[in-house]
């Protein structure tokens, strides 16, 4: 049943080649379509052009400025081939990694495609972090190539993109440098290295052959945080993932061809990967893509955004929702949100009462809440509510049920199954098309991470399954930051921290925060006693903002004696976090020092 029913789903794409077989699965490798030949860029676009929707809408793009751009999927077909030819003449090769840094701009999406065009694989980085996460992609990748522009904008403010590629690409394997530039900024071009985006477009052909690629090769590798300080290269096939973000669009939200579609969130996370570029340009939808924040230039563009272009699916972040329910509750009134006939939540579990408020204020409580959980390693949704349930058959808060043939599961330490209503570890049983081909260049490590503590594949998310089956997940399992629905590792933070030269260990404590879903608090040990200690603050502040991003700032930071540690070493970050919420902590005997407790919660007071 399973191979049968992602065979039927598969043939709903169209292939230059057919399979010789649906599933190879060598767990925990799972190979789709083996035999079949695709390619990402020709379903997205040429399939359209050949249906003779050259002349829709593919992408409405607008930023924070006023500026908007209207294009069809003819003019991104032309854009997609011009640049695809003008990378291979600078050298990519089908298997190449480019790295992709960009702002939300057209070119971010026709980079995407054009790389998946002539088979090299992307791997995008997120525009807003520094240059030192930059140069670990590129470390780890061996890439050759990066494609940039030369500012972003946020807030107002032009990013300078393009000092922190050249800080990143310094001693690293990059040869060239692909250039947006997009402001009329004077900057320095580095000779024999950057490339003018324009200069390769004006010289290309007009067609580029896609390539005829295995289902198993590597569309793109996308970096997300573990529970150790490096960040894991999540590769993921074309074939199988295109297969599978296809059909959970459509389980999810429904046939959106003639329909407005806008998903916020960002090229440099999964989210955009999957149901911002490939899902939705696949179907032939119109996407909204805004360069901006919810509250700049006012906090009521995003109801303009779905007012002035009639958006009928909006898909957003519960922080997204609950800084709007702060900021502009008394002027969402003011605008018509009548177009919007389905609504999306992505990236951390809904709060029951910000779920509410955006199914009546945002809904007009007629739109059903499509609440979908899923991971950078799933490829596409696992669990969420079908367009096909009825409004009364949501629970807020609730991601309900497995989508088709996703055998999910609640089990215990021993990876039994749980009696209903009592919490446990999400696994999920069966394989499926979107499961990541593994980790970058470190298969030990995928296989530890995912398939050790159980037989099955385990998220690292704790979870409950009521009565009536739904499933409501409970946070991370593991030492995970979600924050404003990215995934920071513990350790990434704490390594970043002892940088500074008088930090002597550091720990991390996950705190609720009611706009971003989580935060955390930083617990320092100093080498010596600091005589300016809101300086070295701001110093620690400064370096994990250089390390890391601007995500990961800490809400508060605390000078300490010792940290809370097992007598094997192991701190007790739990620990830490349910003294900042003031919990009962119980027994501490197993603690090498049971006096560090008190001595916490004196500096915390």
């Amino acid at each position: 049943m399973l191979e049968k029913f992602w065979e039927q789903e598969a043939k709903k794409l169209k292939w230059f080649k057919g399979w010789n077989k649906v599933l190879d699965w060598n767990k925990p490798y799972a190979k789709w379509f083996v035999g079949g030949k695709i390619n990402a860029s020709y379903q997205c676009l040429d399939v359209h052009v050949e249906n003779g929707l050259e002349n829709k809408i593919a992408i409405y793009w607008e930023n924070e400025l006023g500026e908007k751009k209207e294009i069809s999927y003819k003019k991104l077909y032309d854009d997609v081939n011009k640049f695809a030819s003008g990378l291979k003449k600078l050298g990519v090769k089908k298997g190449d990694v480019v790295i992709l840094y960009m702002p939300m701009i057209p070119q971010a999406v026709i980079s995407m495609l054009a790389c998946a065009r002539i088979g090299a694989i992307h791997s995008v980085v997120f525009s807003a972090f520094s240059y030192k996460s930059l140069k670990d992609r590129i470390n780890d990748t061996k890439a050759k190539f990066l494609i940039t522009a030369d500012y972003a904008l946020r807030r107002g403010k032009n990013i300078d993109l393009k000092f922190v590629v050249d800080l990143a690409v310094h001693n690293t394997t990059v040869e060239k440098v692909v250039l947006v530039k997009r402001t009329d900024k004077g900057i320095t071009l580095n000779e024999g290295i950057d490339v003018l985006y324009q200069d390769l477009i004006d010289n290309a052909q007009d067609f580029c052959e896609p390539e005829k690629l295995d289902s198993n090769h590597p569309l793109f590798v996308l970096y997300t945080s573990g529970t150790t300080g490096k960040p894991k290269g999540i590769v993921h096939s074309t074939g199988g993932y295109l297969t599978y973000v296809n059909s959970t669009f459509k389980q999810a939200f429904g046939d959106l061809k003639n329909e407005i579609y806008w998903c916020t969130g960002d090229i440099g996370w999964i989210t955009g990967h999957s149901y911002i570029v490939y899902a939705p340009l696949m179907q032939g939808t119109s996407i909204v893509i805004y360069e901006g924040t919810p509250d700049y230039p006012d906090t009521s563009i995003w109801w303009k955004i779905i007012q002035d272009y009639k958006v009928s699916v909006f898909y957003t972040s519960p922080t997204a929702i609950r800084m709007l329910r702060k900021i502009s509750s008394d002027t969402i009134k003011d605008f018509d949100l009548s177009s919007l006939k389905v609504l999306g939540s992505v990236g951390e579990v809904i709060n029951p009462d910000v779920w509410e408020w955006f199914f009546e204020h945002v809904g007009n409580k007629k739109c059903p809440i499509i609440d979908t959980w899923w991971q950078t390693e799933t490829g596409g949704f696992m669990l969420a509510p079908k367009i096909s349930y009825k409004i009364s058959e949501l629970k807020p808060g609730s991601a309900t049920y497995p989508l088709d043939q996703i055998d999910a599961d609640i089990v215990d330490e021993n990876g039994k199954s749980v009696a209903l209503g009592e919490k446990g570890f999400l696994v999920i049983k069966k394989p499926w098309p979107g499961l990541t081909q593994g980790i970058w260049g470190d298969k030990k490590r995928y296989e530890e991470i995912y398939w050790s503590r159980f037989k099955n594949y385990y998220p690292g998310d704790y979870a409950i399954k009521d009565t009536q089956g739904y499933f409501w997940l409970l946070g991370r399992s593991d030492e995970t930051l979600n924050i404003s629905g990215h995934r920071i590792g513990t350790s990434e933070i704490e390594n970043a921290a002892i940088l500074n030269s008088n930090v002597a260990e550091a720990a991390v404590a996950a705190i609720p925060d009611k706009i971003r879903g989580q935060n955390f608090c930083l617990f320092v040990v100093l080498n010596n006693k600091s005589e300016d200690e809101e300086l070295l603050k701001k110093e620690i502040i400064q370096t994990l903002k250089t390390e890391i991003g601007s995500l990961a700032k800490p809400a508060k930071i605390y000078f300490v004696e010792s940290l809370p540690k097992t007598r094997s070493g192991k701190i007790m970050r739990r620990l830490l976090s349910a003294l900042l919420r003031k919990e009962t902590i119980g027994d501490v005997s197993t603690l090498q020092d049971a006096n560090s407790v008190e001595k916490i919660k004196l500096v915390i007071r």
